[in-house]
């Protein structure tokens, strides 16, 4: 896992002062598209950072930035990171609720396989399935303090399309949680700036005391993504009837 200190040590953003910028070549076999993200991640002061730490992602980032604002990840608590792979924002997790004491517990579901992360338990699975939420909770020993969302539709190129499935991943992500959470519990999810996110946002609030737009330094200022951050979940009454 990758070292981290305590808050506000290891969230200093990665220098921006400019370098000599690397220019790559558009090789015989790659695509120009494929030449400039590989060019912005050799100029991305992220991407270094991450890899000088040890995060499987530029993302993690996004989650301590996220977390300096909000206070989001405090010791003991029960976390769940929904489409957690490669993992980055799992690892910043177990550090902050401090699994490794023995206390806290980090919980990241993927339909994709996830190299063990110490400290964290790793599903391979779809966490829409009606078995997810109960399996989860019986993971963790009791509901969830705290649901992650990082997750990205893949892209189609077509901008209204994409900003849709991502609005989607986020609605059956705010289903999830209902099922999981504890009563106070917080949501974090990525949404992209394009206006069918009222409804969503009009959802949250309903369920959640405080409900808040961010877009952290890390995310790209091209990007149009932002995160909808939730606290105060007012509780799920079947949820408490379970235990």
């Amino acid at each position: 896992m990758a070292k981290q200190g305590k808050k506000g040590g290891g969230s200093r953003a990665p220098s921006t002062t400019r370098a000599a910028a690397v220019r790559v070549k558009t090789a015989h076999k790659r695509s120009h598209s494929s030449t400039q993200w590989l060019e912005r991640q050799l100029n991305d002061p992220f991407v270094a950072e991450a890899r000088r730490l040890g995060y499987r992602s530029r993302a993690a980032f996004k989650l301590i930035q996220l977390d300096e604002r909000f206070d989001l990840l405090k010791p003991g608590m029960r976390v769940v990171d929904l489409g957690a792979a490669p993992g980055g924002w799992t690892q910043i997790a177990v550090d902050r609720v401090k699994v490794g004491t023995g206390r806290g517990e980090v919980v990241g579901i993927d339909l994709l396989a996830i190299d063990p992360i110490p400290g964290a338990t790793l599903l391979e699975g779809d966490f829409l399935a009606p078995e997810a939420p109960d399996a989860l909770r019986r993971i963790m020993g009791g509901p969830a303090d705290l649901v992650l969302s990082d997750m990205a539709a893949s892209t189609t190129g077509h901008s209204a399309t994409d900003h849709l499935r991502v609005i989607a991943l986020a609605e059956a992500a705010i289903l999830f949680a209902r099922e999981v959470l504890s009563p106070g519990g917080g949501f974090v999810a990525k949404v992209f700036q394009g206006g069918t996110e009222r409804a969503l946002l009009a959802s949250l609030k309903r369920d959640f005391t405080m409900v808040r737009h961010a877009k952290p330094q890390a995310s790209r200022a091209e990007s149009s993504e932002v995160y909808v951050v939730a606290t105060g979940f007012r509780g799920n009454s079947d949820l408490a009837e379970k235990g």
